[in-house]
């Protein structure tokens, strides 16, 4: 009669902590990872606090060293800009990062973070953390351009001589939809029209050239002298785009 051989299944050798005592799998810091959650901390060299610049007059965030970007709370734009934040992020391997819900009047945004690094003879350890910002009130480079007297570089006014006004409620709804009036510093209503006001001529060049491709019209281009550095050859004018609808 055949006996069929049986497998002694292998039994893995099991070890102390040699801190709490408890029964583990051998590992090659002889720790539990309880223990080596205690004395090991990956995220030691990561800021646990920072600080994010937020303009209240247009609402965006300065992304260093000099961009303004807009951002929505808890957007992947602003969660990126948290990220960018945090310089010693580099040494560990980000696995996972989000938003915790705060107040929006609390000027607090928590972030978080899930990351692995190495410990103790190539062990790998997984930690989670929390990243709190402080929302820091301060004005970007065009507001301060935009309090300033005599702070705008070139100017575009839209006139329509008409009773009617759909030309200028179609108008505005294109802008709106394209976003035509996202580098605007101001406007000005005028008797029979509009005064756009920018900081650069090629920002208003662009609503120019938008408004000709959307409306029939036609415009006239003018410039003011401000000031001549004989030294240098630099000219400082005043743009003017006077832009007539039909």
């Amino acid at each position: 009669m055949d006996y069929a051989p049986t497998t002694v299944p292998a039994t893995v050798a099991k070890i102390l902590c040699c801190q709490c005592g408890v029964t583990m799998e051998p590992n090659p810091a002889n720790m539990c990872v309880s223990c080596l959650r205690i004395h090991v901390d990956i995220t030691q060299d990561i800021p646990k606090q920072g600080t994010l610049q937020f303009c209240r007059n247009c609402e965006r965030y300065l992304q260093p060293p000099f961009e303004w970007i807009s951002c929505a709370l808890e957007s992947k734009e602003l969660l990126g800009l948290c990220l960018r934040k945090l310089k010693a992020l580099s040494k560990v391997k980000l696995v996972d990062a989000g938003f915790i819900w705060t107040e929006p009047h609390s000027k607090r945004i928590k972030v978080k973070l899930t990351v692995h690094g190495e410990v103790m003879s190539g062990m790998t350890l997984q930690q989670v953390f929390v990243v709190e910002f402080t929302v820091a009130n301060q004005m970007c480079d065009d507001c301060h351009r935009s309090e300033a007297q005599d702070y705008w570089r070139a100017l575009v006014q839209v006139r329509q001589k008409s009773d009617n006004k759909k030309t200028f409620y179609y108008l505005e709804q294109l802008m709106l939809k394209h976003k035509a009036h996202q580098n605007t510093l101001s406007i000005k209503p005028e008797s029979n029209g509009l005064d756009f006001f920018y900081s650069t001529e090629s920002q208003a060049r662009k609503l120019v050239d938008f408004m000709s491709a959307v409306l029939p019209c036609r415009y006239q281009h003018s410039k003011k002298l401000l000031s001549h550095d004989i030294h240098s050859n630099t000219y400082n004018y005043k743009f003017t785009y006077r832009y007539f609808c039909s």
